[in-house]
């Protein structure tokens, strides 16, 4: 085992998977041919399609998807609780029996530049793309470039039958 690398027994790797040096996968699921690169953490609950390659310095936590042929740029964050707390209530740290795992869903082919941060709840739309930079705050329609913060449309991409297979 590489000493560099982190990988629980219950994590399921597709064929030709690549995996760079210091990253932690836990109860996640990866497809074929996808690239993982340094520094990503892959949160258990998670999964990463076929053919996705996702960049150094990346956080998938629970309960995003990723579909297949998706591009995940550098620092990209997903977030999946809308109102974090360390503390219940009673003054207690919180445990997973204190919260509930908000979903996001990254569509075929969607690309997402460096640095975006993604929120909950929501779903980024096939061959859509998220600008460098972009905080997207909610659904991000299939075919779209969203930039900004929050994340706006800028306009559509032209897609030709064969770019969308």
């Amino acid at each position: 085992m590489n000493p560099y690398v982190s990988i629980a027994p219950d994590v399921k790797l597709g064929r030709d998977v690549k995996l760079s040096k210091f990253i932690n996968l836990y109860g996640c699921q990866i497809g074929d041919e996808s690239r993982i690169g340094a520094f990503v953490e892959i949160q258990k609950n998670a999964s990463v399609g076929k053919r996705c390659k996702v960049s150094s310095h990346t956080f998938i936590c629970e309960g995003v998807t990723i579909e297949d042929n998706v591009f995940i740029g550098h620092g990209v964050m997903f977030i999946n609780d809308s109102y974090p707390r360390a503390t219940a209530a009673d003054g207690n740290l919180q445990t997973e029996a204190d919260w509930k795992v908000e979903r996001t869903v990254v569509k075929k082919g969607a690309s997402i530049g460096s640095g975006a941060t993604i929120l909950s709840n929501l779903s980024i739309g096939e061959n859509a793309i998220v600008g460098a930079g972009s905080v997207v705050t909610k659904d991000v329609p299939p075919g779209s470039i969203v930039v900004g913060n929050p994340a706006k449309i800028l306009r559509y991409i032209e897609q030709t039958v064969e770019a969308s297979k």
